[in-house]
């Protein structure tokens, strides 16, 4: 059986890395790269980064960079996978096959498709038939609708598409996508835990991979998105950002509630 994974998500916007809150509110938090070396010495298992941006400008203030007002997230991303040193994930503005060739020759290793897999599925299919379905992730935001109806969004959470998160995953994977990352935009920035029946029904309607995101506010609810969730994976922002040495206390924590996650 594979190892559970621990994985930053860390959110892209104009070129700093911001706090989200239910997809509404973003705190500026700082450089993308300083982040970068700090997981690299914690030895996290996986890197996700996704870009929110709604305009293309970018500018991390780093002159030494090079990438200062170069109006591409691109510059950005190479100058992160030359500092990363684990696998990493890059997501946001994904429309075409151009769009993820771009990325992975870049430095990234996986790629999320997220408003494209809704509006092109095909390129789902596409994409894992050209660069493998290991590097394509399918990325599925779901808000909880009063009486308890969950439904799949896009567009920074905006736009309702109709789906059922369940089917909308089982179609996702029949099309060829090889992880799902699944986003609660109730519980984003909430530090309330992870919407675990959520997770447990994805998971269990799937067997693809399932990264579990959205809610982390203490150390044991990584545990419990696992063992309670059933995810293969589990994701945050926040409590990364926030607390010293945070990657190796999740392992320890994960570790004492007996997750087989690696030392």
């Amino acid at each position: 059986m594979l190892k559970k994974r621990l994985i930053p998500c860390l959110f892209l916007q104009n070129g700093f890395l911001v706090r989200s809150e239910q997809f509404k509110t973003h705190q500026l938090l700082g450089n993308a790269i300083h982040q970068v070396e700090r997981f690299n010495a914690w030895e996290v298992d996986e890197l996700i980064y996704l870009d929110i941006s709604e305009e293309d400008a970018y500018d991390i203030r780093r002159d030494d960079l090079k990438v200062k007002n170069e109006g591409d997230v691109l510059n950005i991303l190479e100058a992160i996978s030359k500092t990363c040193f684990m696998p990493l994930t890059f997501g946001g503005k994904i429309r075409t096959m151009e769009d993820i060739q771009a990325r992975i020759s870049r430095g990234a290793d996986k790629i999320t498709l997220n408003a494209a897999a809704v509006e092109t599925p095909d390129l789902i299919t596409e994409s894992a038939n050209h660069f493998g379905s290991q590097a394509i992730i399918v990325s599925i935001d779901v808000k909880q609708h009063v009486g308890g109806r969950y439904e799949v969004f896009y567009s920074h959470g905006r736009k309702p598409t109709g789906k059922d998160p369940v089917a909308w995953a089982k179609e996702v994977e029949r099309l060829g996508a090889g992880e799902i990352f699944l986003n609660s935009i109730d519980h984003d920035g909430m530090a309330c835990g992870y919407d675990l029946p959520l997770i447990r029904s994805v998971v269990e309607a799937v067997n693809i991979p399932v990264i579990a995101c959205g809610g982390v506010g203490r150390f044991a609810h990584f545990a419990e998105g696992i063992i309670e969730g059933k995810a293969d994976a589990v994701a945050a922002g926040n409590i990364f950002h926030f607390t010293e040495l945070s990657a190796r206390q999740a392992r320890k924590a994960l570790l004492k509630m007996g997750v087989d996650v690696r030392q």
